[in-house]
C-alpha cells in the first residue's frame, strides 16, 4: 500500500530528522514525485510559508545552513492512508480542501496546542501571493500608486518593512519614482534635524552655541591681542525672567508646559505594549521620540499646539516605521513619522481647531456628515438614535473621527484599518466616515433594543469585531446625498 507524509503541521510541529529538512522543498518535491500530484501554489505555500501568518515567525533562508525555526527534532510525521487507488488529489482544489479537513481535525483534538485562530490554507497562499505583489510593485523604478491602493486596501502584510514602505507611499513621503527616494529622504530627515536645532532648545543652550561662534571668531581675529573681557548684552527679549510675549524664555517655558502634558499622555499610549510602556531604555527612548515629534508640530502650529489625543494618532505610524527591518529606516524613524504625521493630519488639522469647530472644514460639520451618510444607507437606525435615544454623534463618534479610530482598536486591527484608509483615493476623511457609519450598522440589533445608557456605553466601548467584514460593509455603502465628498 502507497503512503505519503502530510506536511500541514502548525508552528509547533516537531518532526523526528532534521536531515530530512536539509533543503526545503525537500520533502515536498522529490519524496512525492510519483505518489501525490501537488499543485504549484501549494508547494510553494507549505511549508515554507505556513508560518509567514503568525507573529513573531521568522523564516531562515537554507542558505544559512539553518533548519527553519518552526521545525524541531522530537516528533514523527504522520502517516495518512489513502483509501485506495486514486483518492490521492488531482486538482488545487482537492489538495486545499485535503489539506484544510486535516488541519481542522488536529486542531479540535488539541485546542491549546494549535491555538484558537484556525488559518486556512487558502488564506496562506492568498497571503502569499499579496505579499509576492506586493514586493513585486514596490521593486519598480515608477511604483504604480492605483495598483497599491488596490493591493493596501486589501490589508498590507506585516514583517520585511512592506507597510512602513507602502504607508510612506500612500501619504505622498515617498516620490511614486524609485530612483528619488535616497535623495528624498535624505533631504527630509536633514530639514527634520535642523528644526529639532532650532525649536528644542532651550534659550540658554542656543545663547551658548552663539557665544561659542563668536568668541570663536573674535579669536581669529584678534588673535594676538590681549585686553579686557567683553561684556555681553542681554536684551529684554532674551531675558529668562521677562514676561513678554515676544520673550523668547516666555515662549520656551510655555512649551515646558505643553511638553509635560505630552509626557504624561505618552505614559498612557498602549500600556500594555513594552513598545511604548515601561522603564526600560528601549520604551523610554521611544517616548523621547514620540516627544519631540509632538512638540515639534506644536511649536510650528501655534493656533493648534498639541491637543491630548495626537499621541495615540502618532502610535501607530512611529511604530510600524520604527519597526522596519531596514536598519537606516528604523534609525530615522523619528524624522519619517514626524512628516508622515504632518500629512496624516492635513485633511483633518481643523477637527483639532476649537475656534473652528462650526466651519465647513470643522468637527461639527463632520458629524454631521455621519449623521446623513447613516441615514442614506439605514434610515431605521438613524431615527431610533437621533429621536428615540437621542444619543447625537458628539456623544460617542468625535473620538472616533480626531483620534482615527485609535482609541476603539487595539493596535493590530488598527495597522489593518490604516491601510484601508490610507489606500483610498478619495482621501481618509471618506473611508473614515464610511468606518464608522459601517461601526454602527455592524452594532444594528444591540443598539435598536438598547435605551440611551446602554447604547452610549456599547459605542463608548466598541466591542471587538471582524475587522475584514467591517471594512466591507464600508466600502459597500451607498454614498450619502450631502454636499461632503463621498467616493461614489
Amino acid at each position: 500500500m502507497n503512503h505519503f507524509f502530510l506536511l500541514v503541521e502548525p508552528l509547533q510541529t516537531k518532526f523526528i530528522n532534521p536531515a530530512l529538512l536539509s533543503h526545503r522543498h525537500s520533502l515536498s518535491a522529490p519524496m512525492f514525485e510519483g505518489k501525490l500530484n501537488l499543485p504549484e501554489k501549494a508547494c510553494r505555500a507549505f511549508p515554507d510559508r505556513l508560518g509567514s501568518l503568525a507573529a513573531g515567525f521568522d523564516i531562515k533562508d537554507d542558505r544559512s545552513g539553518k533548519s527553519d525555526s518552526a521545525f524541531e527534532s522530537g516528533e514523527e510525521l504522520e502517516i495518512l492512508k489513502p483509501n485506495g487507488p486514486g483518492s490521492a488529489p488531482e486538482s488545487e482544489d482537492d489538495y486545499v480542501e485535503m489539506m484544510e479537513e486535516h488541519f481542522e481535525s488536529r486542531v479540535r483534538r488539541n485546542p491549546k496546542k494549535y491555538g484558537s485562530r484556525l488559518v486556512s490554507v487558502k488564506e496562506v497562499i492568498a497571503a502569499d501571493d499579496k505579499r509576492s505583489d506586493l514586493e513585486y510593485e514596490l521593486s519598480q523604478k515608477e511604483i504604480n500608486l492605483e495598483k497599491l491602493q488596490r493591493i493596501a486596501d486589501t490589508g498590507l502584510p506585516d514583517g520585511g518593512g512592506l507597510r512602513a514602505t507602502a504607508w510612506k507611499l500612500l501619504l505622498g513621503y515617498l516620490p511614486s519614482c524609485r530612483d528619488l527616494w535616497e535623495k528624498e529622504l535624505t533631504e527630509n530627515r536633514q530639514k527634520y534635524l535642523k528644526l529639532k536645532e532650532e525649536l528644542l532648545l532651550s534659550p540658554s543652550e542656543i545663547t551658548r552655541i552663539k557665544d561659542e561662534v563668536s568668541n570663536y571668531n573674535d579669536q581669529n581675529a584678534d588673535n594676538d591681542v590681549d585686553g579686557p573681557l567683553r561684556r555681553q548684552e542681554i536684551s529684554q527679549e532674551d531675558h529668562p525672567l521677562s514676561s513678554g510675549k515676544a520673550s523668547v524664555w516666555h515662549q520656551y517655558f510655555q512649551h515646558i508646559e505643553i511638553a509635560e502634558q505630552i509626557g504624561r499622555d505618552l505614559q498612557r499610549t498602549h500600556p500594555d505594549m513594552k513598545f511604548f510602556s515601561g522603564d526600560a531604555a528601549f520604551s523610554r527612548k521611544n517616548r523621547e521620540a514620540m516627544r519631540n515629534i509632538l512638540l515639534l508640530f506644536a511649536k510650528l502650529n501655534p493656533v493648534i499646539r498639541y491637543v491630548q489625543g495626537m499621541n495615540e494618532v502618532l502610535a501607530p505610524m512611529y511604530y510600524v516605521f520604527s519597526t522596519d527591518p531596514d536598519e537606516q529606516n528604523a534609525e530615522n524613524a523619528e524624522a519619517d513619522s514626524f512628516s508622515c504625521f504632518v500629512r496624516l493630519l492635513s485633511d483633518s488639522v481643523d477637527h483639532f481647531c476649537q475656534q473652528l469647530d462650526n466651519s465647513s472644514g470643522g468637527i461639527l460639520s463632520t458629524l454631521s456628515h455621519l449623521a446623513e451618510l447613516l441615514k442614506a444607507n439605514d434610515e431605521e437606525l438613524w431615527r431610533h438614535l437621533e429621536y428615540t435615544n437621542v444619543i447625537k454623534p458628539q456623544y460617542y463618534a468625535f473620538r472616533w473621527i480626531t483620534l482615527l479610530l485609535t482609541q476603539e482598536f487595539n493596535l493590530q486591527p488598527i495597522l489593518r484599518i490604516w491601510d484601508t484608509l490610507l489606500s483610498n483615493p478619495f482621501g481618509i476623511q471618506d473611508m473614515l466616515l464610511r468606518v464608522c457609519c459601517a461601526m454602527l450598522l455592524c452594532m444594528k440589533s444591540r443598539l435598536l433594543s438598547g435605551d440611551f445608557v446602554a447604547n452610549l456605553q456599547l459605542l463608548q466601548h466598541y466591542p471587538d469585531v471582524n475587522i475584514e467584514h467591517l471594512l466591507q460593509v464600508a466600502r459597500d455603502l451607498s454614498p450619502d446625498t450631502s454636499s461632503y465628498s463621498l467616493s461614489p
